[in-house]
């Protein structure tokens, strides 16, 4: 796990630690410490702690102008130990949300297991972006976490995709084309 790095070619564009409306503004990172665990295996030093110990994330991109966020998860997405949902949603998303992020995109292919618990957090975060027009989708996460999702029937508030090249878009044309499959979701 210490070899899985966040997507880093992006950081031209944006990075979280010197974005001031990011809950990350400030942190700095070692790139030969390797400090954060999950479950007992070393993960990349540029994975940020948000409350979880089980989950890790890295903000990849946070564009006020077109309200939208996209975040990389590693680890294991625990919310019947962890409350992982809860977590995400305040101490990250929520200060996006209260800058006009209503758009969340999560990529969540290391994400390896999903043990699920209360809906609420899930619903609350639904009512809230759908109210201001936005929605939360979940990209690339592996087949056997989907089906645990799934069986929480967690797919009713938040959206479930798959990109496999992800990575050749820039941050604006792949939030597009998400908003574009959205749109003609929900219409």
């Amino acid at each position: 796990m210490h070899d899985i790095e966040p997507f880093y070619n992006w950081r031209h564009i944006y990075t979280s630690e010197q974005d001031e409306r990011s809950p990350f503004y400030g942190r700095v990172y070692s790139e030969f410490e390797f400090s954060q665990t999950i479950y007992n295996y070393y993960i990349h030093p540029q994975w940020d702690e948000f409350g979880s110990r089980t989950m890790y994330l890295k903000v990849l991109m946070a564009d006020y102008e077109e309200h939208y966020a996209i975040i990389e998860l590693i680890g294991e997405w625990n919310d019947a130990i962890e409350n992982d949902i809860m977590e995400l949603k305040r101490e990250v998303a929520d200060p996006f949300f209260s800058y006009g992020i209503t758009k969340f995109i999560l990529i969540a292919e290391n994400v390896l297991n999903y043990h699920s618990s209360d809906k609420d957090y899930y619903q609350e975060w639904f009512e809230e972006v759908t109210d201001e027009n936005g929605w939360v989708v979940i990209l690339n996460m592996p087949e056997q976490t989907q089906y645990d999702f799934r069986r929480a029937k967690l797919h009713r508030f938040i959206e479930l995709m798959q990109l496999d090249n992800w990575r050749t878009y820039k941050p604006f044309h792949l939030f597009k084309k998400i908003d574009e499959q959205m749109r003609k979701r929900l219409e």
